[in-house]
């Protein structure tokens, strides 16, 4: 029985559900890969550091030692106490202070916050606006015509209710470099 059990859920159904899954779910069964021009240039659900002054960055990632190491998801886990926690907040405003110095006010706390998988490949639409002024400026683009192009990619809440409004930086970045004739990193 037990020769017969692992053989059946250790071997056959896994193989079984990879098979429907590559059927039923191609582009996301194989990691959302994004490509442009047959290069693999990301992942839609896998964030990564961005960090030229011409593109959207997400969201700090606190898995693995360099970051957005999706084989070392997870969140930090300071507690609201941790003095290493508000450490690491206050050097994060000053950071996103110095990288964005036209925008004004304290930055939103989507881009100061890691996310509990550490490797989160959106931002929210508050973020990407506090980075907007920055990404006009060294692409030498109106201001107008960043704010369009975070605005035409907002994605609404997941079936209307769950979760919050969201930016894909990948997309972001990528509609910036289609209007600028640029290569992504």
């Amino acid at each position: 029985m037990t020769a017969i059990s692992v053989f059946l859920f250790g071997v056959l159904y896994p193989i079984a559900i990879w098979g429907l899954a590559r059927i039923a779910f191609p582009f996301q069964s194989a990691g959302s890969l994004v490509r442009v021009n047959g290069t693999i240039i990301g992942s839609a659900i896998v964030g990564e550091r961005w960090t030229q002054a011409r593109y959207f960055h997400g969201r700090p990632s606190a898995a693995g030692k360099l970051g957005y190491d999706p084989t070392a998801t997870g969140g930090s886990n300071f507690g609201p106490d941790s003095k290493a926690l508000l450490a690491r907040e206050i050097a994060g405003i000053a950071a996103l202070r110095k990288q964005n110095p036209l925008s004004a006010g304290m930055p939103p706390v989507g881009l100061l916050a890691a996310s509990g998988s550490g490797i989160d490949p959106d931002i929210s639409p508050a973020d990407a606006r506090y980075q907007a002024a920055r990404i006009a400026a060294a692409r030498a683009l109106p201001l107008r015509r960043v704010l369009a192009i975070i605005a035409s990619h907002i994605e609404a809440r997941t079936f209307g209710f769950l979760g919050e409004p969201r930016v894909n930086v990948l997309a972001l970045n990528l509609a910036l470099d289609r209007i600028s004739g640029a290569s992504t990193q």
